[in-house]
């Protein structure tokens, strides 16, 4: 089943007081790329997550959007450094005594100076925060194959309508190129008698050796039968379980060669206007194909 390389992908995970949202969104590529945007404190997750996208993406780029939300307070510590308040109340207290003055500092203002108290929230496990967010973005990115299945379901309907309309008039041409050596010589005969002055003599040996020349010059049967080869190896590859856009990238470039070379030998107008339409034809195949991971 062929997969398409556009598609988009949402995973929602919330544990450990974080909501954590994955948002996938795939476009064409030549190669697999993914580009993760998320806040600057869990970058130390962007490896993972890239790792995990490549796992089931093997091409096409993919933007990974996460944001992440607290749900809950992260729990809190508070420590309080004794000595250094007993070091601050005696100094405050011998300026007191020396400038004789009665006051004393109060709890408050001792508690308030810089390292007397210090609060610090419980560090998160890194362990726990790498599954959550992982979670998330594989959920993400089964969202995001299960929309390029079917994208590819649709692909793969339309390229076989395409590949029958591109059989159709490899048949069309077959069946032409006998009747363009035929006429040919017909109208070769009709020259020649003309030449000789409406004499019913005419030299055989030299026709039949102008026809051969022509109907080797003009034969695309060896073309035909490529293209022909080609066509049934694309019908082949859709139904294969890997990534085949390359694969079918390098048959359309074939097909194409085929249909050029048919197109410069065969000397006649309305295989000429045949191949117009199967260029026609191609063009719209490998612009699909563009679309195939």
């Amino acid at each position: 089943m062929i997969k398409s390389m556009t598609g988009y992908g949402r995973g929602d995970r919330v544990a450990q007081g974080y909501r954590v949202l994955a948002e996938i969104k795939a476009v064409n590529h030549r190669f697999g790329e993914v580009v993760v945007r998320m806040p600057r404190e869990y970058m130390l997750f962007e490896d993972v997550i890239k790792k995990t996208v490549l796992e089931s993406v093997s091409r096409g780029r993919v933007d990974v959007f996460v944001t992440v939300e607290k749900t809950e307070q992260a729990a809190r510590t508070v420590t309080l450094d004794e000595e250094l308040a007993a070091q601050l109340k005696s100094a405050a207290d011998s300026l007191a005594s020396r400038l004789g003055l009665t006051d004393t500092i109060p709890l408050a203002d001792l508690l308030r100076q810089p390292g007397v108290v210090t609060v610090s929230e419980t560090a998160d496990d890194p362990e726990e925060l790498e599954s959550l967010f992982l979670g998330a973005v594989r959920e993400a990115v089964q969202s995001l194959l299960t929309m390029r299945f079917y994208e590819g379901e649709r692909l793969a309907k339309d390229l076989t309508l395409r590949l029958s309309k591109l059989g159709e008039l490899c048949a069309v041409l077959a069946a032409r190129s006998p009747i363009v050596v035929e006429e040919y010589k017909e109208r070769l005969e009709s020259r020649m008698r003309e030449a000789l002055e409406g004499r019913a003599f005419v030299e055989e040996a030299r026709l039949l050796t102008e026809v051969a020349v022509f109907a080797d010059r003009a034969s695309i049967a060896e073309e035909l039968v490529r293209l022909q080869s080609h066509l049934e190896q694309f019908s082949s590859i859709l139904l294969a379980e890997e990534p085949i856009g390359r694969k079918l990238d390098f048959l359309v470039q074939e097909m194409n060669r085929e249909v050029n070379t048919i197109g410069s030998k065969a000397n006649d107008l309305k295989i000429a206007q045949h191949v117009v339409e199967a260029k026609s034809v191609l063009e719209q195949i490998r612009e699909q194909v563009q679309n195939v991971e």
